[in-house]
């Protein structure tokens, strides 16, 4: 087994790519050791000290460092988990643990309760659909998602996860990217906000 490194434009997060599928559906982001709990990998990661964040798309894990962390020796060590992680093939969560994906796409609220308004349904249809055919691909390029957590008079909040959470492009991402896009083919979108 071979596993690809790409570096992200967070330059703090590398994206590991094992040559398989890590979530058959949705992504899980851990950003502290608390919520790492509930995947044993995510969890022996954190263990290595310089990881800060670990997140699991489809087919890749990006694993984000700590201010000041040294990728030349954290790299070999992120590495050889990855490889006896799968060659073990070992569950990537622990059992009983809400295995849990980032809030559905067709969720109406996040935690927070921002939500929609049952009337803008079909404005809040085509957000969700060009979240998941234009802009989750390419925000899985560089190592990261971005979630939809609500619509509320004009204004789409996203949260972006992995190597785009933190990443110092992040919003020029958001705003130039993905609200450019979002306001184009959904007109009654004035502005698109970070949760």
């Amino acid at each position: 087994m071979f596993i690809e490194t790409e570096t992200t434009p967070n330059p703090a997060t590398l994206k590991f790519l094992p040559g398989r599928i890590v979530m058959a559906d949705g992504t899980r982001d851990f950003t502290d050791d608390e919520a790492a709990q509930a995947s044993p990998l995510a969890n022996a990661l954190f263990s290595l000290g310089d990881v800060t964040g670990v997140f699991f798309g489809r087919d890749f894990i990006s694993v984000t460092a700590g201010p000041g962390s040294d990728w030349g020796q954290l790299k070999p060590q992120v590495v050889a988990m990855l490889l006896d992680h799968f060659i073990a093939e070992a569950p990537l969560f622990a059992p009983g643990s809400a295995a849990g994906i980032s809030v559905p796409a067709d969720s109406e609220s996040d935690s927070a309760g921002i939500g929609h308004d049952p009337a803008d349904a079909d404005i809040v249809d085509q957000i969700l659909d060009l979240i998941e055919t234009r802009i989750r691909p390419a925000v899985a390029n560089d190592g990261g998602d971005v979630a939809y957590r609500g619509y509320r008079e004009g204004i789409v909040y996203l949260q972006m996860q992995g190597a785009c959470s933190g990443c110092p492009s992040s919003s020029a991402t958001l705003k130039n990217g993905i609200e450019s896009l979002i306001k184009y083919y959904v007109p009654e979108v004035v502005e698109v906000r970070a949760a």
